[in-house]
């Protein structure tokens, strides 16, 4: 009978993989508050000590789901950006389509991952981290339509709380995942505008 049959030990790289699936759906079915490591263990069926091995605390499972959302963002991103057109307009549309719709892919789980990040100092540094990585590579991106040949941090910034706060919107269901792209695109462009009258 397949009821008696011996279950099948995944590997470390699968186990992990399942325990991140299982955090990302419990998270969209209760909210970030549900995601406890116990919580996690009774949802894979493992015990509690499988989930301390691959994370250590809640802190260490936040921030893996948090490396692998950036993860998928940055590759999509990288992507679109390689095929995209040497201008300010196409640049810019790649950096707005591709953050808002990493969000979206995400779904409303992501932004409850960014507010408990903000629960500890450690947490709070591996977000601004990855931030300071995003803000890095649009100032490469943008930095030739800049008029100086490179763009001032303070606007880089205002972009990152602009895609943020449109993305989150976005995701509520309060504007559009079309408005969110396009009110992006427009601060980008009018940012990088300014930054070349500026220089």
């Amino acid at each position: 009978m397949a009821a008696d049959a011996p279950r099948r030990r995944l590997s470390r790289e699968d186990r992990h993989r399942q325990l991140l699936d299982t955090a990302w759906r419990l998270i969209s079915d209760e909210g970030t508050e549900a995601l406890t490591l116990g919580r996690l263990a009774e949802q894979s069926g493992v015990t509690k000590p499988v989930v301390y091995d691959h994370f250590g605390t809640r802190g260490g499972l936040l921030a893996a789901l948090y490396r692998e959302f950036d993860a998928r963002q940055t590759a999509l991103m990288d992507a679109a950006l390689a095929a995209s057109e040497p201008s300010l307009r196409s640049k810019a549309a790649v950096i707005a389509s591709s953050y808002v719709e990493c969000v979206l892919l995400q779904g409303r789980e992501i932004p409850g991952v960014i507010a408990a990040l903000a629960s500890s100092p450690e947490l709070e540094r591996i977000k601004r981290d990855y931030e300071v990585g995003f803000i890095e590579k649009c100032r490469i991106v943008l930095a030739p339509f800049g008029g100086t040949g490179t763009i001032a941090l303070p606007g880089l910034w205002a972009m990152l709380g602009a895609a943020e706060a449109l993305s989150h919107a976005a995701v509520t269901g309060e504007i559009s995942a079309a408005q969110a792209r396009d009110e992006l695109f427009e601060t980008i462009v009018a940012m990088v505008v300014r930054n070349a009258r500026q220089a």
